[in-house]
């Protein structure tokens, strides 16, 4: 059976008030003035003496949970052009060839994310350069400090990394963008600033349901098991935090794909037990052995309730002008999954990204699909950062 989504909580501002105890939605909407502050710390911090100025032979970075989507970006922006490798790292241990002609750069909002931590404290440890990234008085700026690296501190109200990203993410890659390392500056980062604001006002709570995107969004989502795909890199990133969104904010299990080489995988699965035409499961089956399917007169006490359709969110790009045979081989292929989709009875949403740099696109898809999590959240009566469960969790855990 579907959740019920209530359409008429996330148009009220009461229901909104009392569900969303953290301010969820207004520390989204604050993600363009989070850049504007996060460059303005990072100046201030001295973020042009990164690794001395100079390109390092390798750069590691190493952020995990809420913050694992700064070493995603990074990977994805340096990868076309960096003159270095960029490597991803987790957790514990740090490579044996990070030695004092490499850059590690550390993110956790709290300063004390043990892999993020311990990674940093090893890079120091071997006269690796380090920049990190989190709170001021914190175990992390303290590594910093005594390696001589860098420490960009963190605005003030940042509480959960799910909701502070551009805090985190954005003088990673102004350092990053100072050594040449990626096609990062100010004012790229101005221009994405304004791409948040823009998505910020029209997702904000005050616009209705029938207009705003992210709600609309949140809807359609409510009305199936979602599989998130990418039409390419850039939105196979965005996918990615996506989905740990809607299982984080909204507590709905989703996946995530990027084309071309996740099609196969998710085509496969508009012949699954969660589409219409799947036949070979009771589920699908009403009590005189005929198919339901999206019967309006299917009795859910006397047939059984209605097993949930898969569905399909797929992020797209902007094509380039002129037309590239890549990016058009990519429009091709995900129209061709689109259609399947639809021929297989897989409710199917699209957001396509606005043009502009790579960075400003792809903050434009992450601003959405967040703002869509949350009201989806707020939508089945749920406070979008208190989950009892994670809580239990880490009372068992220490």
């Amino acid at each position: 059976m579907s959740p019920y989504f209530d359409e008429s909580r996330v148009d009220s501002d009461e229901a909104l008030t009392a569900l969303d105890s953290h301010q969820t939605l207004r520390a989204l909407a604050t993600s363009g003035a989070q850049v504007r502050e996060a460059v303005a710390l990072s100046e201030e911090a001295g973020i042009e003496r990164v690794a001395g100025g100079e390109r390092p032979r390798s750069v590691l970075v190493a952020s995990l949970g809420g913050s694992a989507v700064v070493c995603d970006v990074l990977e994805l922006l340096a990868e076309p052009g960096s003159p270095v490798p960029v490597s991803v790292r987790r957790n514990v241990p740090l490579p044996g060839w990070v030695g004092p002609l490499d850059l590690v750069i550390a993110v956790s909002l709290s300063g004390r994310a043990p892999g993020p931590l311990a990674l940093a404290a090893e890079a120091a440890r071997r006269g690796a350069s380090l920049l990190t990234v989190g709170a001021v008085d914190s175990p992390l700026a303290d590594v910093a400090a005594q390696a001589r690296g860098v420490h960009i501190g963190i605005g003030r109200g940042r509480s959960t990394s799910r909701t502070a990203l551009w805090t985190l993410l954005a003088p990673v890659l102004l350092g990053a963008g100072h050594l040449g390392i990626v096609d990062v500056d100010a004012r790229v980062l101005t221009q994405t600033a304004d791409r948040l604001d823009e998505v910020a006002e029209t997702c904000r709570p005050s616009s209705e349901s029938f207009v705003n995107p992210a709600k609309v969004l949140a809807a359609d989502l409510a009305e199936g098991v979602p599989v998130v795909l990418g039409d390419g890199p850039l939105n196979g990133v965005a996918a990615a935090r996506a989905t740990s969104m809607l299982a984080r904010t909204a507590r709905v299990p989703a996946t995530s794909g990027e084309l071309p080489d996740d099609a196969a995988q998710i085509v496969a699965c508009f012949d699954g037990p969660f589409t219409a035409a799947y036949s070979g499961g009771a589920s699908s089956m009403a009590a005189g052995g005929q198919e339901r399917g999206d019967d309006i007169f299917a009795d859910p006490f006397l047939d059984g309730p209605a097993a949930p359709r898969l569905s399909l969110l797929m992020l797209r790009d902007v094509l380039p002008d002129p037309l590239t045979r890549e990016a058009d081989e990519a429009r091709i292929l995900a129209e061709a999954v689109t259609t399947a989709a639809r021929e297989a009875g897989v409710r199917v949403s699209e957001v396509t990204a606005e043009p502009g740099h790579s960075l400003t696109r792809l903050a434009g898809q992450i601003a959405t699909t967040d703002f869509a999590a949350t009201y989806l959240a707020l939508g089945l009566g749920l406070d979008p950062a208190v989950s009892p469960h994670v809580a239990d969790l880490r009372g068992r855990t220490g």
